[in-house]
């Protein structure tokens, strides 16, 4: 396949990939803010990290609405962290508005946890969020009142503010809310402009350009073949998951590794804030143990929604191989080959030096199964490694309405919300009307019963002799 020597040799590959040592930091962001709804404490933590109550002095600002509340849960599950304890309640359209002084892509993540008060119960919620334009949530419901629910965006900002809004669903509960929230600077590496596009109309590999401008939903973030990574563990603070749910090839032929050694994080390549160590020194892989090749890949499935393209991040370190130049495998994107014959020697120049590559796919038409494989080449060696893979995003990328979650814009959203009010203000009026129109009736028609009824006056031209008549 023609596709990787002519990225191999592109100055963009280059560019992305190449790799020399460096020394490794620690991650602080320009802009970090970390917001626990409803709360009026100045600090609550959690994972060594300090939320600020929307309530306290230093963040009052950020916050504006008409009709909201804020509730607090009294009776909250054992293990919950704090900033669930409370939450904040909308009645019509509110924001929060964060000052940014770094642009580029930003981390937004959204906290729900459903719990009930004596006068509330927040599973009956249903509302949209809208993220600096963006529809990053419609008609969304959270009725899970055991386990928190994190929702995380990266959206690329080169305005003075990052601007969340939650607008009630007229035709729900005519109420939103939100636990906590995070706005956080992502590092200049996280999201690179370019990406590989697999067009399986045509077969080809195409650039994608424009990458970093678009809005994302963070879906997987998966550890293959290790343990789940906590926040305290992610320097950007992400949480991983095990790959053991979306593994779907037998273990046969294939196994996880765990790797002790020092990862090797290169300048103009990945950092920590790409992914981390704990991603990087387990993986699972393929191991050639004879003369012969295996003849098996090994595959991951991911649950999608159709009628979006996706990026695929996916990471690779050579933490199995003796030495460099004995592993070459195939990477498959829904079953296209989208890189043959992948050498990390070759890019990294080190074993156990990290690399990622990232794929673009578009999720028209599908049946909404995204799947990833990595398999031997015509270039693997017996009795080495013949495949591996480390980690595994899935991002899906906003659509032509500017949106994540549906096929209505946020303009619509707001103006939906408008005229559900104009409708509401119109019945109101209307029902006044009907009800003065009908008091009138009533009041005409008493009028009209009391001067129906007969009656004569009595004569003031009586003779006297009619008087004396009367008195007989």
């Amino acid at each position: 396949m023609d596709f990787l020597l002519n990225n191999l040799l592109s100055p963009l590959f280059l560019l992305t990939f190449y790799a020399f040592p460096v020394l490794s930091h620690l991650f602080s962001p320009i802009d970090n803010y970390l917001i626990n709804c409803g709360s009026t404490a100045p600090t609550t933590t959690v994972d060594n990290r300090h939320f600020v109550g929307d309530l306290a002095g230093k963040h009052s600002h950020l916050f504006s609405s008409s009709r909201s509340v804020s509730v607090q849960n009294d009776n909250p599950l054992p293990g919950v962290p704090p900033i669930y304890h409370t939450a904040r309640v909308f009645r019509s359209p509110a924001k929060y508005a964060f000052p940014v002084r770094h642009s580029g892509t930003h981390m937004v993540r959204l906290h729900f946890h459903v719990f009930n008060t004596s006068n509330l119960e927040l599973g009956r919620s249903q509302f949209h969020v809208l993220v600096n334009g963006y529809v990053v949530l419609s008609h969304f419901s959270s009725i899970n009142e055991n386990n928190p629910r994190i929702l995380e965006y990266l959206i690329w900002v080169d305005a003075e503010k990052l601007v969340i809004v939650f607008v009630p669903n007229n035709k729900g509960s005519n109420f939103a809310f939100v636990n906590a929230i995070e706005v956080i600077s992502a590092s200049q590496d996280l999201v690179p402009d370019t990406a590989q596009y697999v067009n399986l109309s045509s077969r080809k590999m195409e650039n994608f350009d424009g990458l970093s401008k678009q809005a994302m939903e963070v879906v997987y973030r998966v550890n293959v073949g290790g343990a789940k990574v906590t926040p305290f563990n992610d320097s950007l603070w992400r949480t991983w998951i095990p790959d053991d749910d979306f593994f779907r090839s037998s273990v046969v032929g294939s196994e996880k590794l765990y790797f002790g050694g020092r990862i090797k994080y290169h300048v103009g390549g990945v950092s920590r804030e790409v992914a981390p160590d704990n991603v990087y020194n387990s993986a699972r892989l393929i191991r050639s143990k004879n003369s012969s090749v295996p003849s098996v890949n090994m595959t991951w499935v991911f649950t999608v929604d159709e009628g979006y393209k996706y990026l695929v991040r996916l990471h690779f370190c050579d933490i199995a191989s003796v030495s460099l130049g004995l592993l070459y495998f195939n990477v498959y994107v829904n079953g296209y080959l989208a890189y043959e014959d992948l050498d990390l020697s070759y890019i990294t120049n080190s074993l156990a030096s990290p690399f990622y590559a990232d794929f673009v796919v578009d999720m028209d038409g599908s049946i909404g199964a995204l799947s990833v494989s990595v398999g031997p080449s015509k270039n693997s060696i017996p009795h080495a490694i013949d495949g591996i893979l480390n980690g595994v995003e899935v991002m899906k990328l906003n659509n032509s309405h500017s949106s994540l979650d549906g096929e209505v814009c946020a303009d619509f959203v707001l103006k939906s919300w408008s005229r559900g009010n104009t409708r509401i203000l119109i019945s109101l009026v209307a029902a006044v009307c009907i009800v003065l129109s009908l008091s009138i009736v009533i009041r005409r028609r008493m009028i009209g019963c009391r001067e129906s009824v007969t009656w004569s006056r009595l004569p003031v031209n009586l003779s006297d002799d009619n008087v004396k008549m009367g008195n007989i």
